[in-house]
């Protein structure tokens, strides 16, 4: 980096801040001007520091980090975020993206890939980790398409229901639950009962399905 990026950490664990100024500390063309632990701390954090970029944590406590990183480039449009996130879900990133976030890295990434994201972002590029570039691509992988009747089954099961309780819920039989739901795992190339359980639990939650 051709100039000094001033940056600014917000996450509302201090050893976690001071874990990421250790790391950064010293390091050529960055600077840590500045700390926040919530939400008001970050607002003026970045009217008195005035950082370029802010690493951002997902999980805050008062806003998490991804509406905070919408109300933030609000009033400042140019400020580049980075995500700092424990988790590497494909909804959490996609929601971090749409929020304006130019970056999502992972907290237990190595300290090079953090600096990696910063210069590809002040760059005027965006930057994954690799771990979740390659989970982004899988889950966009077009699935299988499941009938109407399937998409219910699956709703069902990531509520815990039984094949009998889900006969009860959609008024078929016993025997035609289990059809659909070996129809299912044929479609979906799910191995066992736990493997579909599995499957209807995260793809609810991914989609929002109640």
């Amino acid at each position: 980096m051709s100039a000094t990026t001033r940056v600014l950490l917000v996450d509302d664990h201090p050893l976690v801040r001071d874990g990421l100024k250790a790391r950064l500390g010293g390091l050529p063309g960055l600077e840590v001007v500045g700390e926040a632990g919530n939400s008001n701390e970050a607002f003026d954090a970045i009217e008195q520091a005035r950082p370029d970029l802010v690493l951002m944590d997902v999980g805050m406590k008062d806003v998490n980090g991804i509406d905070l990183t919408r109300q933030l480039l609000e009033r400042h449009p140019k400020l580049l975020v980075v995500m700092l996130s424990m988790y590497d879900n494909p909804e959490y990133v996609n929601r971090a993206l749409q929020s304006g976030a130019r970056g999502y890295v992972l907290k237990d990434a190595p300290s090079t890939e953090i600096i990696s994201a910063i210069e590809a972002i002040t760059a005027g590029q965006t930057f994954l980790s690799p771990a979740i570039a390659g989970r982004l691509l899988r889950s966009q992988t077009p699935r299988p398409m499941l009938s109407q009747r399937e998409a219910e089954i699956l709703r069902c099961l990531s509520k815990g229901q039984s094949s009998k309780q889900i006969a009860k819920t959609l008024d078929l039989s016993i025997r035609t639950v289990e059809t659909h739901r070996q129809n299912i795992k044929r479609k979906l190339n799910l191995a066992g009962q736990a493997e579909l359980i599995k499957y209807a639990v995260e793809r609810c939650r991914e989609f929002g399905d109640s």
